[in-house]
C-alpha cells in the first residue's frame, strides 16, 4: 500500500474529494476520509452531508404538492376500485390498512429520511451508504426508464380522447355506418369499445402482426414528451409551480364527479356492491397480497423519486410528519375515487340494465308473448316467469341482472377508456364531462410522471460527468431517446406493449430494489443511527413501531411480494388481450417466444447492477472506477462500511499517543491507493 499521511485540519468534517483523483503526482489514486466527533447529544449538533448548494424547494407547500402529485397518480382511480370490487369489497379496506401501516408508512419514511440526511439522489445516496452498494441506484434508474416509457404512452393516449371531446355529438356515442349499416366490427362489441380498439389504437391482431405506425399516435405522443421536457427541463425549479395545477386540479374534478354522481339513477346501486363487506375473502392470501401490492405501487417506493425529493428539503424538515400526511392523503384518495367511480358505473349499469329490458320486451312482443312493448315491469316480469329456461334461449333473450352488469368490472385502460366513456354519454351535456374527467386523468398522469423523471434525472446528475453538462440538454436527451423507443407503443399492438412493459419492466425490479434499500439502510447504515439521525432531523425519536417494521415486517411483506410475483408468472402462463375484429371482442393470447425474451431481458437489467456492481467492486475488477459521486466514501463517522477498511491500517495510520477514533476532533486520513 502506498505511504499514508495525518492531515490536522480543523474542518467541518464535510470535505468531498473524487474517488480517483491523481492530484498528488504520486501516480496512485487517493480517498479523503473525514472522521469527525460523535457530538450528537442534541438535535441542533446534526451536520449534514450532500452539495451545499443543491436545488431546495420555494417552500413547504410545494415539496407536499410534489409529493401528493407523485404518488397520488392513475393507480387510485382505475385499480384500486377494481380490487375492492374483486377482493371483498369493503372488507377489502382492512387488507389495505394493514399494509399501509406495516409496509407503506416504513419504506415511505426510509426513502424520505435518507434523501434528506444524504441531500444526494439514488446513487449518490447508496454509493454514500457503501460503494459495494452503488448498484441500487443503477437499477432504480434503469427501471425507472423503463417505467417513464410506459407511462407517458398513457399520457399520449389521454391527449388523443381529450381533443376528441370537443366534438359534438362525442365520437364514440355511436357506431359509424356504411349507408345504412351500422359497421359489423362496432356492432358486434360496443360504440366506446370500437373507438378505442379500432379509432384510437387501431389494433392489431397480435404482437407478431404489429402493422405501421399510427401517425395520430406519434404526433400525441411528441406532445406529450415535448410538454413533459418543459415541465422538468429546469428540475423542481421549473416542475415545481406545475405541481399547484397537476396536485389540486384532480381532486377538484373528483368533486364535481362526486356531486354529479352520487345524485344519479343508480348511484347507490354501485356504492352498494362495491362496499359491501365480503369478510370471507379474508381468508383468501391473493387478497392480502394484492393489498401489499397496491400499497407498495401507490407510494412509487424504489423508482428513486421520493429519495430525490426528500433531498431537496431542508435539514431540520420534520420528514416524519410529511409522511404520515401524505400516506393519510394517498389512502383518503383511493377511498374517495373508488366512491365516485362506483356511483358512474352504477349509473352505468342502469342504464344498460334499462336497455336490456327493452329489448327484451321488443322481442317478446314480436313473438306475442307480451301484448305492448311499453307495458309495465309487473307485466314484464310475470310474463317471464312463464318462460322456460329452453324457451328463453331460444327466443334469445338476455338476462338483465343490475348485479351481473356490476361484477363485469374492469381495470386500467378498460376502465378509463372504454367503461367510463359510456357512462359519460349517457349524461347531459357529456362534452363538458368528458373534457373534465380526461384533463384529470391528464393531471394525475402528468403528475407522476414529473416524480419519475425527476428521480431518474437526479440520479443520473449524481454521475460527475453528467453533472458538468447543463440540466435542460441532459433531460432533452433522456425525453428524445424515450420519445424514439416509444415508437413501439404507436404500432397496432402499442396496448399490447404497454401491457408487457407493465406486467415485467416495473414489477420484480422495484420489489428487488426496495428490498436492497431497505437492507442497506437498516442493516448496513445501520437502524440505530438512522433512527438517530431522524431524531437529529425531526425532533422525534422512532419507536418500537418503526423499529420492528423497519427490520423485520416490511423486508418479509417485500420478499412475498417477490416470491408470489416470480411463482405466479412460472405458473401461470403469462398472456394479453388482443383484440378479435371478426368477433369485436378480446381474446386472451400467449406472448410470442421472443417477445418473452424481451421481458426476461429488461427484468435481467432491472436486476443484474445491483450484484454487478457489488462483485466489481468488493473483487476490485475495475482500476479505475466511474467517480459516481465525489462524496460517494465521505463518513460522519466510523460505521461498518469504513471501519474494517480503516482498522486493517491502523498500525500504519495511528501512533499510540492519539486518541482514540470517537473522540477525534477532526482528523483528515489520506489513504492512498486502496484499490491495491
Amino acid at each position: 500500500m502506498a505511504a499514508t499521511k495525518i492531515i490536522d485540519a480543523p474542518r467541518n468534517g464535510h470535505e468531498m474529494a473524487p474517488l480517483n483523483t491523481r492530484a498528488r503526482g504520486d501516480g496512485t489514486h487517493g480517498v479523503t476520509i473525514v472522521l469527525t466527533a460523535s457530538q450528537r447529544n442534541s438535535v441542533s449538533s446534526v451536520e449534514i452531508p450532500g452539495e451545499p448548494d443543491r436545488a431546495a424547494w420555494s417552500g413547504k407547500m410545494q415539496f407536499f404538492l410534489s409529493i401528493i402529485g407523485y404518488s397520488v397518480g392513475l393507480g387510485n382511480i382505475w385499480r384500486f376500485p377494481y380490487l375492492c370490487q374483486q377482493n371483498g369489497g369493503g372488507a377489502f379496506l382492512i387488507p389495505f390498512m394493514v399494509m399501509l401501516i406495516l409496509e407503506g408508512v416504513p419504506l415511505f419514511l426510509i426513502e424520505l429520511g435518507i434523501g434528506q440526511r444524504m441531500r444526494l439522489g439514488a446513487l449518490g445516496v447508496w454509493n454514500t451508504i457503501h460503494p459495494w452498494l452503488g448498484g441500487i441506484g443503477i437499477s432504480s434508474c434503469i427501471v425507472t426508464l423503463f417505467v417513464a416509457l410506459y407511462y407517458n404512452v398513457i399520457i399520449t393516449w389521454v391527449f388523443f380522447y381529450l381533443f376528441n371531446s370537443f366534438r359534438y355529438p362525442l365520437p364514440w356515442a355511436s357506431c359509424p355506418t356504411n349507408g345504412t349499416v351500422e359497421v359489423e366490427e362496432c356492432a358486434r362489441s360496443s360504440e366506446t369499445a370500437y373507438f378505442w380498439y379500432r379509432t384510437t389504437l387501431d389494433a392489431a391482431p397480435s404482437m407478431d402482426e404489429p402493422g405501421g405506425l399510427k401517425w395520430w399516435i406519434v404526433l400525441c405522443l411528441f406532445l406529450s414528451w415535448t410538454i413533459v421536457f418543459f415541465i422538468v427541463m429546469k428540475g423542481i425549479q421549473s416542475s415545481g409551480k406545475v405541481v399547484y395545477f397537476t396536485s389540486l386540479f384532480p381532486y377538484i374534478v373528483l368533486t364535481i364527479f362526486f356531486i354529479r354522481g352520487i345524485t344519479l339513477r343508480g348511484a347507490s346501486a354501485g356504492l352498494i356492491h362495491m362496499y359491501t363487506p365480503k369478510v370471507e375473502k379474508l381468508a383468501d392470501p391473493t387478497v392480502w397480497l394484492d393489498a401489499a401490492t397496491q400499497v407498495f405501487y401507490s407510494f412509487g417506493l424504489a423508482f428513486g423519486s421520493l429519495i430525490a425529493f426528500g433531498s431537496y428539503n431542508p435539514p431540520k424538515n420534520n420528514c416524519v410528519r410529511d409522511v404520515l400526511l401524505v400516506s393519510v392523503c394517498n389512502a383518503i384518495t383511493a377511498i374517495y375515487a373508488s366512491v365516485v367511480i362506483f356511483a358512474i358505473l352504477g349509473f352505468k349499469a342502469t342504464v344498460n340494465v334499462d336497455r336490456c329490458i327493452d329489448l327484451n320486451k321488443d322481442i317478446l312482443t314480436k313473438h306475442g308473448l307480451l301484448q305492448f312493448k311499453n307495458a309495465t315491469m309487473e307485466e314484464y316480469e310475470s310474463v317471464l316467469m312463464k318462460i322456460d329456461k329452453s324457451e328463453l334461449v331460444s327466443l334469445e333473450l338476455e338476462e338483465c341482472s343490475l348485479s351481473k352488469q356490476l361484477d363485469n368490472a374492469a381495470e386500467g385502460t378498460g376502465l378509463a377508456f372504454i367503461v367510463i366513456t359510456q357512462a359519460i354519454v349517457e349524461l347531459p351535456g357529456a362534452p363538458f364531462w368528458a373534457v373534465l374527467f380526461f384533463t384529470m386523468l391528464l393531471s394525475l398522469g402528468l403528475g407522476s410522471q414529473i416524480g419519475i423523471l425527476e428521480g431518474m434525472l437526479c440520479t443520473l446528475f449524481d454521475i460527475d460527468i453528467i453533472k458538468r453538462v447543463k440540466k435542460q440538454h441532459v433531460t432533452g436527451v433522456v425525453c428524445l431517446f424515450c420519445f424514439s423507443v416509444g415508437f413501439i407503443f404507436c404500432t397496432g399492438a402499442g396496448e399490447y406493449w404497454l401491457k408487457m412493459f407493465d406486467s415485467f419492466a416495473g414489477t420484480i425490479g422495484l420489489v428487488v430494489v426496495a428490498l436492497m434499500e431497505t437492507i442497506a439502510v437498516v442493516y448496513v447504515y445501520g437502524h440505530e443511527r438512522f433512527t438517530e439521525d431522524i431524531y437529529q432531523m425531526t425532533g422525534y425519536r422512532p419507536g418500537l413501531y418503526w423499529q420492528l417494521t423497519w427490520r423485520y415486517i416490511g423486508p418479509v411483506i417485500m420478499s412475498a411480494i417477490l416470491v408470489s410475483s416470480v411463482v405466479f408468472m412460472v405458473i401461470r402462463n403469462p398472456t394479453y388481450g388482443a383484440w378479435n375484429a371478426q368477433l369485436g371482442a378480446v381474446q386472451q393470447s400467449n406472448y410470442p417466444p421472443w417477445v418473452m425474451g424481451i421481458a426476461l431481458a429488461m427484468i435481467l437489467a432491472g436486476v443484474l447492477p445491483m450484484p454487478i456492481v457489488f462483485l466489481m467492486r468488493s473483487f476490485q475488477c475495475l482500476k479505475v472506477d466511474l467517480d459516481i459521486h465525489q462524496g460517494s466514501i465521505r463518513r460522519n463517522e466510523t460505521t461498518a462500511s469504513t471501519k474494517e477498511m480503516i482498522d486493517n491500517d491502523d498500525d500504519e495510520v495511528m501512533s499510540p499517543d492519539m486518541p482514540p477514533q470517537n473522540s477525534l476532533a477532526a482528523t483528515r486520513f489520506t489513504i492512498g491507493d486502496f484499490d491495491n
